[in-house]
């Protein structure tokens, strides 16, 4: 291509030509040609070439038109041919595969026709020796025969003779077969004999199993005290795997029974027939850690545990005579299920309290005021004046039940952990009475008031001393005492097995009934100081208190001189003081409920 044609058709096509017509000559030919056309002719190229593709266009439809049936017929042929030249492909293929196949079973013919030969000159010769090759081949089934019949040592000589005989002619197919079988017939002997260890069997029975299996020579000394040892293992587990495991009484209960009854056995009959203790010692010492896995499992579910630990220490005991005491890993687990089951029942019957203090009124509650109550407990049965307060009741029903569970084996290492557990608990509840007086104090009329003092008095005069005498009870400080080594008077310094009835009451502290002995005066100041104490704890300080604190004053002076009227002999002239003082504490808070309103 020269520079002029190509500047011509960077001109005429700016944007650049196909890659085909470069290679064309017919472009460059026509380019050429349109190259030496005058102006005239230029334009009228354009016309002219549709023209010609007109006529081309409309030639070639005539022409499809004229022989349309050619063209049908030329398209399907060559479908056919295609689909016929495709097949033959394929089926070439496949022949070129098939044909290695070929060549191999044509080479395998011609190797089995050559062995033909030879089998028929061995036949001929198993023909002529056929009586000692029927001997052969029946001792398999004489070996089966011999272990039916329990003869072992003609079994042992058996399996020699044919120990010998694969030594000799291993090579030979029938005999390595033959051989074989009776290796397995042996080895099912071997696994029979193993397996009847998994049973209940006396120590004679024992005795002749291993030894039997020591004539053998089944397996080492180290692997016959191994095999020993799973069997009767597996024997016994079959046996804890079977008990029932629906009710953890039954369950744990046939546990102990078996497993003390058994494994006692079992280390019996080993130390009989083995003298290495380090093997039996491991496995029963895993034996008893399953047990206690057991037993820290089914525990929690136990109904009657005193009576689960009486068969428990007795079996512990038991093996001490073989060295396995393990008392002292059960009193752990007792220990610990024990106080949980305890914490479980006292912090359900507090949750219990904190949900009745939701619905509990002080509305309608009738005053016993010449009921005397005793603040040293000395009785089991509850305190009566609770039944004023069905909250406390059932709080301490929910103490008593817990005390009941734990009764009967009261754990000594419990008792400080199950103190501590009631002293919180009394103190969950001095404070959800606390937020009850919090969230009801301003609604209060004197008799709720009344009857919101009876209520904490209760708590701290019947209540506490109730649980303490209880702790004493199930815990009694003499033998607390002598467990650890030191006299009851530093016990009850300590606070072992004592509650701390400040640590209790500390919410209720401004709201605890005041001493009779104080003065009029006294008194008063008290009270102030109190009802400040109050206020200033209260949820609602933003609201100005002055009326409702005047008000309470006013109540609990009249409370107190009705108590110091049978004490007294003046408390005439204390009742007219703290009467006038009242109408005038009244007065004011009338006053100030008058300011608020304005």
């Amino acid at each position: 291509m020269d520079i002029e044609t190509e500047n011509v058709i960077n001109l005429v096509f700016p944007n650049g030509i196909p890659e085909s017509w470069k290679e064309n000559p017919n472009f460059y030919q026509y380019l050429s040609k349109v190259g030496g056309y005058d102006v005239d002719q230029l334009n009228k190229e354009p016309d002219h070439l549709n023209d010609e593709k007109t006529s081309v266009l409309q030639t070639t439809q005539e022409l499809v038109f004229a022989n349309y049936k050619t063209f049908v017929q030329t398209a399907e042929s060559s479908r056919e041919i295609f689909k016929q030249f495709n097949e033959t492909e394929n089926r070439l293929d496949g022949l070129v595969q098939k044909i290695p196949k070929f060549v191999e079973k044509c080479q395998s013919f011609c190797d089995t026709s050559k062995d033909i030969n030879t089998y028929r000159r061995i036949n001929s010769l198993t023909l002529t020796r056929n009586a000692e090759l029927l001997e052969v081949l029946e001792m398999p089934q004489l070996m089966e025969s011999c272990l039916r019949s329990s003869q072992y040592n003609e079994a042992l000589e058996l399996s020699q003779y044919a120990r010998q005989l694969g030594t000799k002619h291993g090579d030979i197919p029938i005999i390595s077969a033959i051989v074989a079988e009776i290796e397995s017939s042996w080895s099912g002997m071997v696994g029979q004999v193993v397996g009847s260890l998994r049973g209940d069997l006396p120590l004679a029975r024992c005795l002749q199993l291993v030894g039997l299996l020591r004539s053998m020579d089944a397996f080492t000394e180290p692997e016959l005290r191994i095999k020993f040892l799973q069997a009767r293992d597996s024997w016994l587990q079959s046996l804890l795997n079977a008990i029932p495991k629906e009710d953890s009484n039954l369950h744990i209960t046939k546990t102990i029974e078996l497993s003390r009854i058994h494994l006692f056995n079992i280390i019996t009959q080993y130390r009989a027939m083995f003298n290495d203790d380090e093997l039996i010692t491991s496995g029963r010492d895993l034996t008893i850690s399953q047990f206690l896995i057991t037993l820290e499992q089914d525990l929690p579910g136990v109904t009657s545990i005193d009576s689960i630990l009486g068969q428990c220490t007795y079996f512990g005991l038991s093996f001490g005579r073989v060295g396995a005491d393990f008392t002292g890993r059960m009193s752990d687990i007792f220990v610990r299920v024990i106080g949980e089951k305890f914490e479980s029942s006292v912090r359900k019957t507090t949750k219990k309290f904190e949900k009745d203090m939701e619905s509990f009124t002080l509305i309608n509650k009738i005053q016993k005021t010449n009921i005397k109550m005793p603040t040293t407990v000395k009785s089991e049965n509850p305190p009566e004046q609770l039944v004023e307060f069905y909250p406390l009741a059932e709080y301490c029903n929910g103490l008593i039940s817990a005390f009941n569970e734990i009764r009967l084996c009261p754990p000594v290492a419990l008792s400080v952990f199950c103190t501590k557990i009631l002293q919180e608990s009394l103190h969950n509840v001095a404070k959800s009475i606390l937020l009850f007086y919090k969230q009801e104090q301003q609604a209060f009329t004197a008799s709720e008031r009344e009857n919101m003092l009876k209520f904490i008095e209760n708590l701290s005069e019947q209540l506490i001393p109730y649980v303490q005498y209880c702790i004493h009870v199930i815990f009694p400080p003499n033998q607390s005492a002598i467990h650890l080594g030191v006299s009851e008077n530093l016990l009850q310094e300590q606070g072992i097995t004592y509650l701390n009835r400040d640590i209790i009451l500390e919410p209720l502290t401004p709201l605890l009934p005041i001493s009779k002995n104080l003065s009029v005066s006294n008194v008063q100041s008290l009270f102030l100081q109190r009802t400040s104490e109050i206020s200033s704890s209260s949820d609602t300080a933003d609201i100005d208190t002055s009326a409702s604190q005047l008000e309470k004053l006013k109540i609990s002076e009249s409370h107190l001189l009705v108590e110091q009227k049978t004490v007294s002999a003046n408390s005439q002239e204390k009742k007219a003081l703290l009467t006038e003082d009242s109408k005038i504490l009244a007065n004011n808070s009338t006053s100030n409920n008058e300011n608020q309103n304005r």
